[in-house]
């Protein structure tokens, strides 16, 4: 027998056989067709962490590095018979939501998460990295009166803070503000995440009383697409796993610094980051 292949055989029959599920983590939210954000940035990310990724989609995109060249949502119905089937079934640790582009499928979501014992990340979508509308404006006041009150976490951009606020963060003050806006319509934490601030990355983390300042270098890196989905996925994970929400937020942070870091060129226009940088790094 070739001496890799008996190497590689032998590895495989001492790995302890599993018989215990890892911790599950649910995506609620779109398909990116190029990869890099939505579902399929979701289940990598989960993945990496260690957890079981799950997944509701919520709407199927045309996407590639250049931009979305069409979007068709899912029926509610269609989107409820999946959340259905897995937690009633398999059962959730987490739920993280992303794109959920109308109205409709907003109070569908909310309802649906208003009866499942599990904490909740939001990551209220707005616009893609591009620049292209992936939530409806009609939407807007379903997700400020409907879903953020349910979210364990929201992890709104300066963008989004502009959409669901009108507050237009140019400072770290900025951010206190935002955060005390969105805490109003009532998730438990607010994370604002500075990423669009010139200098280093700061977010802030809040839940009105205590505050955690997130700080880590900038990279001259341009390929980031997928970081909004990537962080607010690895921060369920984190919450599946046990940890309390500043040290998942932390350590969510760490990882998607990483994964931007190694963030590659792919197609004519912005790459994705790197969701297994860290599985490359260990070889």
């Amino acid at each position: 027998m070739n001496p890799w292949r008996a190497r590689a055989r032998t590895r495989l029959l001492c790995m302890p056989i599993r018989t215990a599920a890892p911790p599950r983590v649910l995506t609620v939210a779109g398909s990116d067709s190029g990869g890099g954000a939505g579902i399929q940035a979701d289940l990598k990310t989960m993945l990496a962490l260690g957890v079981h990724g799950m997944s509701v989609l919520t709407a199927v995109t045309a996407q590639n590095s250049l931009g979305v060249h069409g979007a068709w949502e899912l029926p509610v119905d269609a989107v409820r018979a999946q959340y259905r089937s897995v937690v009633d079934d398999i059962g959730v640790q987490a739920v993280k939501t992303g794109m959920l582009a109308s109205a409709a499928l907003v109070e569908t979501v909310a309802e649906l998460l208003a009866g499942t014992d599990a904490p909740v990340v939001v990551d209220p979508v707005g616009v893609s990295k591009h620049g292209d509308a992936l939530l409806a404006a009609e939407a807007l006041d379903s997700l400020r009166t409907k879903l953020l009150p349910v979210a364990t976490v929201a992890t709104p951009n300066l963008d989004e803070v502009a959409q669901l606020t009108g507050v237009h963060v140019t400072d770290e003050d900025g951010m206190r503000r935002a955060a005390e806006e969105i805490l109003a319509f009532g998730p438990r934490w607010a994370l604002i995440k500075g990423g669009h601030l010139p200098g280093e990355a700061v977010d802030l983390l809040t839940d009105g009383s205590a505050e955690h300042w997130l700080r880590a270098p900038r990279y001259d890196n341009r390929h980031t697409h997928g970081t909004g989905c990537t962080l607010a996925s690895a921060i369920a994970s984190g919450l599946a796993l046990g940890r309390d929400v500043p040290t998942a937020v932390a350590d969510a942070k760490a990882y998607v610094t990483g994964a931007i870091r190694a963030g590659f060129a792919l197609g004519g226009g912005i790459g994705p980051v790197d969701h297994g940088w860290r599985t490359r790094q260990a070889h």
